[in-house]
């Protein structure tokens, strides 16, 4: 490695997307299995044409989509007034570009790192590794909780500056049970917790409300999953008003392109529309929950998310994975099982039939 480099960067693990190829069926994403309505996106054509200069630079300071999101939230939390303002708002390139800004505001140069509980999201521990912090990691029970008493030694033993839950988990599809949420609240001021919500539009569980009363807390939110617009790469954070200010000293300026901040302020003004197809996702769901439950060789978990997790009890998750792909469903294979992406009726169906012929249910 040359010499100019940091040493650490040749033992990262690279995050490197699944090749994808025509007529499979991508159920690996966490995407939403629909694209915008046809006159949706012309709407937005139309938009883009008149209002975007490719000259110049777009909205830094993302006012619009602030003032939006405040509505938006708003609705989600039903109190008058709204505490939401664009002060507890910053916007960026996905959840991803946040997840970093929180770490280089927190443990970056500061000796200090991140607590998990695998299996997690895998960007909190890669992107935390890119900047050379330290990533202490708790277990999770057959249920998928975490085990609170290790993660409350690992926080008396270790540095450890920002713990990172999401809510409901990647890739196992629960929600912080009461008694993490109850642990989540009783973290010191120095601890920030950032609850990550990528799949509040499915779950409809969020703790907005316990944010309001702990400024040591973050609640990420996406328009990757429930607003189908993970192509154009758009997230948000909530918090109080002073980690808001860290955040955006410490984000690239022009983080967003103007045709994406375009497509966000579309998507909440229309989220009546867009949103209307989620019951459709949670009736999917609950179905391929069933019928997975009928395969004797697959083991699988309930879920509050547009995905499922599920095990095999004869077939290594390694192989499984590909014998799916060969037979036309792309999943995830992560955490010692397959992460199952709800598709369209038609593509849930065939991944069902593709396990029942791979594991003989």
């Amino acid at each position: 490695m040359l010499p100019c480099l940091r040493p650490d960067l040749a033992t990262l693990t690279v995050y490197h997307p699944q090749a994808r190829e025509l007529g499979t069926d991508w159920l690996d994403g966490n995407e939403f299995p629909l694209d915008w309505p046809a006159p949706l996106k012309e709407k937005l054509v139309w938009l883009y044409r008149q209002d975007i200069a490719n000259n110049r630079y777009p909205d830094g300071s993302h006012g619009e989509v602030k003032q939006e999101l405040c509505h938006y939230i708003h609705e989600g939390l039903g109190t008058t007034p709204s505490p939401i303002t664009p002060e507890w708002l910053t916007v960026g390139n996905g959840s991803d570009e946040l997840i970093r800004s929180l770490l280089i505001a927190t443990c970056l140069g500061q000796n200090a790192g991140i607590l998990i509980a695998e299996p997690t999201f895998s960007m909190y521990k890669i992107l935390a590794r890119t900047l050379g912090i330290p990533v202490w990691t708790a277990a999770r029970d057959e249920q998928f909780a975490m085990c609170l008493p290790q993660a409350t030694e690992l926080i008396n033993q270790e540095p450890i500056r920002v713990v990172f839950v999401v809510h409901p988990n990647s890739p196992t599809g629960n929600g912080l049970t009461l008694q993490e949420r109850e642990w989540l609240r009783q973290l010191p001021p120095k601890i920030l917790v950032v609850i990550d919500e990528a799949y509040f539009e499915f779950s409809q569980d969020t703790l907005l409300p316990d944010l309001l009363t702990h400024p040591n807390w973050v609640i990420l939110r996406t328009f990757s999953k429930g607003f189908r617009l993970a192509n154009l790469r758009v997230g948000y954070a909530i918090a109080h008003p002073e980690v808001i200010s860290a955040l955006e000293a410490v984000r690239l300026p022009y983080n967003l392109t103007g045709f994406s901040l375009l497509a966000a302020h579309l998507a909440l003004t229309q989220r009546r529309q867009l949103l209307s197809a989620i019951p459709e996702i949670l009736t999917e769901r609950e179905r391929l929950w069933a019928e997975l439950q009928k395969i004797p060789e697959i083991q699988v978990w309930a879920s509050q998310a547009n995905f499922l997790y599920c095990r095999s009890t004869i077939h290594p998750p390694a192989w499984l994975h590909q014998r799916l792909q060969e037979l036309g469903s792309l999943v995830r294979h992560t955490g010692g099982g397959l992460r199952l992406t709800v598709g369209t009726p038609a593509e849930n169906t065939r991944l069902l039939q593709r396990l029942r012929q791979t594991c003989g249910g």
